[in-house]
């Protein structure tokens, strides 16, 4: 009986993981979209706004951007929108000669929406628009987690026995099958809230939605790719062993259409190039993103670390990267260097996380593998009296994760260890041999001269 509950609570476990992507160090991360029922000024139509929140501490949307998807649940048209724009326009020709003259923006069942870009005419924009489908993260940039489009919506009715086209009574229902068109992300089906409430004359008065609805996306890394995207190599002053990222970390050299180019050899043009997988500098890990952990240096009450973060892939500059890192000494980080850092704190009091990214216009970009890309910083940590060891590999890191994906770490077993006890000279061993010193020295001065 007790295997069989094993075996179902890690069959729970794991089904959560894959669907809903439950992350321990941002356990209530997501990304948020809000639709809001604003206006019915014209009775064939309603306006609405839609919102799309980076709720997540530190995974970010980049490049290409978000592209939103759904399904109509009626006939459904986009007559207009701002800030955004559908992919497709579709089949609108039973709309011709209607409506002034004027086509819906979209037609489709299922539209695909996408974000403006940055320059967009004035008149085309929508508040929080036109940022290219990127979204950052809460603790990078705060300013730009939100994007945000207008867009006015009818149901139209078209009688194909006759050739009148004429508006059904508008009676708009939340669309279903929502998605976020990012590798990993998975988004649940709408759900009521409060009404949204916006502020209007310089917040002396206040508006609200007619309805809001959300939808929650969350992001599985398994869903998001079958293989890791990087890996750890660790290194310490006190042994000269340098722990390399296991092998075969991201992907194996010939398997699986893993591309790689070797060392001083030219990489191909990007025409020549699969998109399915990234090209990389030939390693045993294949990996793109490399973070090397490197002990540099220990003082009487703090020890010093060197973060290296190197770009191995030949098709991609990753601009705006964060790193995540878990370590029970970061609440004691006392300086650091080229790098901004925040703390995360997911679980209350407990403060062993910390986030780094690139200063703006310094190092906030990691060029290519062609450029020798990489960004590095070191910080200054106190030793916490009672935890502090250099022993059994407590000096590195529990967990890294870059730009959201948790990256490969070494066996403990394979941690770089303090040199073995021939070499460590202890306090008793340190005093027995200045005895002996001090004691052949006393005796050489009272020896009789030579000569």
């Amino acid at each position: 009986m007790g295997i069989i509950i094993i075996i179902l609570a890690l069959i729970v476990l794991s089904s959560i993981s894959l669907s809903y992507g439950y992350d321990p160090l941002d356990p209530y991360g997501n990304v948020t979209i809000s639709w809001d029922f604003i206006d019915q000024s014209n009775p064939d139509t309603y306006d609405i706004r839609v919102s799309i929140f980076n709720m997540q501490q530190y995974r970010h949307v980049e490049v290409p951007g978000w592209k939103l998807e759904w399904t109509w649940n009626k006939s459904e048209v986009i007559w207009d929108m701002r800030g955004a724009e559908a992919v497709e326009q579709g089949d609108c020709s039973w709309f011709k000669g209607s409506g002034g003259g004027q086509l819906p923006h979209c037609c489709m069942k299922q539209p695909v929406i996408i974000d403006l870009l940055p320059g967009t005419p004035y008149n085309m924009q929508y508040s929080n628009c036109c940022k290219g489908g990127v979204l950052s993260s809460m603790n990078q940039d705060p300013s730009k987690y939100l994007s945000a489009f207008r867009m006015s919506v009818g149901n139209f009715h078209v009688n194909r026995q006759g050739s009148n086209n004429s508006f059904d009574k508008l009676n708009l229902t939340m669309p279903s099958h929502f998605n976020l068109g990012i590798p990993g992300y998975t988004c649940g089906d709408p759900f009521l809230v409060p009404p949204t409430r916006f502020p209007a004359d310089n917040r002396r008065r206040w508006t609200q939605a007619l309805e809001t609805w959300n939808i929650t996306c969350t992001y599985s890394q398994s869903q998001a790719s079958r293989a890791p995207k990087c890996c750890v190599s660790l290194s310490a002053f006190y042994n000269t062993t340098i722990v390399n990222c296991p092998r075969c970390s991201c992907g194996c050299q010939g398997l699986g259409g893993a591309k790689c180019v070797k060392s001083g050899d030219k990489p191909p043009t990007v025409l020549q190039l699969p998109t399915s997988h990234p090209l990389v500098t030939c390693s045993q890990h294949m990996c793109p993103i490399r973070v090397h952990w490197h002990v540099k240096q220990s003082y009487k009450e703090y020890w010093r670390v060197k973060i290296t973060i190197t770009n191995l892939n030949f098709l991609k500059n990753y601009s705006d990267w964060n790193l995540v890192v878990q370590h029970p000494n970061l609440k004691s980080v006392t300086q650091l260097f080229s790098f901004n850092y925040h703390p995360l704190t997911p679980y209350g009091n407990i403060n062993d996380t910390g986030m780094f990214w690139g200063i703006k216009f310094y190092n906030d970009m990691i060029l290519t593998s062609g450029e020798q890309g990489n960004a590095q910083t070191e910080m200054l940590l106190h030793k916490d009296e009672g935890i502090f060891t250099f022993r059994e590999g407590w000096t590195f890191p529990r967990r890294i994760s870059f730009n959201g994906d948790e990256c490969v770490m070494p066996l403990p077993d394979d941690y770089p260890t303090l040199p073995n006890g021939a070499n460590i000279i202890t306090a008793a061993t340190f005093l027995n041999l200045s005895l002996l010193f001090f004691s052949f020295l006393f005796l050489a001065l009272l020896a009789p001269p030579l000569f």
